[in-house]
């Protein structure tokens, strides 16, 4: 699978030609599926939030607001309950999932319950757009700070990539640069610090961060 994690979206030009390159053909060509599961296991998101990414309202205009060709919906948490010869074709069939934030831990334990986490290496074509909490579950560790899902049994996760990400730099009071580097040390691994203006490529174990805003690399 091909990966465009980002803190914010797809959120400048330079974002929207790496996701053009990796979906090989233009937006409003692609069929893409929302991920909203991130959201529940956190205490700033909830019905109204996830109602507004999936029905590509305001403020989600970098996500599933792009003009995708179609938009589906892929709810986790439902998907051991109906069986894998259902839901895996809808995934095989798209070319994109686009995973919102939320808690990266409540999103990690549900990939795996679901069965998803073991179906993305099966999809080398396919693409993941995440925002946020979408993005740092790809990750080996998140950082207790991020933690919010009090069932969390630590802060691991996926683990898809070797690198650990520090998202949203400078757009609140605690995720300023001086945090990020805290954040850097208790992690431990190599890491990096994105704004809502950066997005990291990955392709094939191959990254490259692209930006139009500020970032930097730890370790």
């Amino acid at each position: 699978m091909k990966l465009l994690l980002t803190s914010g979206g797809v959120t400048n030009p330079s974002i929207h030609a790496a996701l053009v390159q990796l979906l090989g053909k233009p937006v409003a060509e692609s069929h893409a599926l929302c991920v909203p599961t991130a959201q529940w296991g956190h205490p700033m998101c909830g019905p109204a939030s996830v109602r507004g990414f999936v029905a590509a309202g305001p403020g989600f205009q970098h996500l599933s607001g792009l003009g995708w060709a179609s938009l589906g919906v892929l709810e986790l948490t439902a998907l051991p309950t109906i069986g894998a010869e259902r839901w895996v074709p809808w995934v095989r069939q798209a070319d994109v999932l686009l995973v919102d934030g939320g808690d990266a831990t409540y999103l990690c334990h549900w990939m795996r319950e679901s069965g998803l986490a073991d179906l993305l290496p099966s999809l080398p074509d396919a693409v993941w757009v995440g925002v946020s909490a979408g993005s740092m579950v790809m990750t080996p560790r998140i950082g207790s700070d991020f933690v919010e899902w009090p069932s969390a049994p630590d802060d691991r996760t996926l683990g898809v990539v070797d690198f650990s990400i520090f998202p949203h730099l400078d757009a609140f009071p605690t995720n300023t640069m001086a945090h990020a580097e805290r954040w850097a040390a208790e992690v431990d691994i190599p890491a990096y610090a994105i704004d809502e203006q950066t997005a990291i490529k990955v392709i094939d174990g191959s990254v490259e961060v692209v930006s139009e805003g500020r970032w930097t690399r730890f370790g």
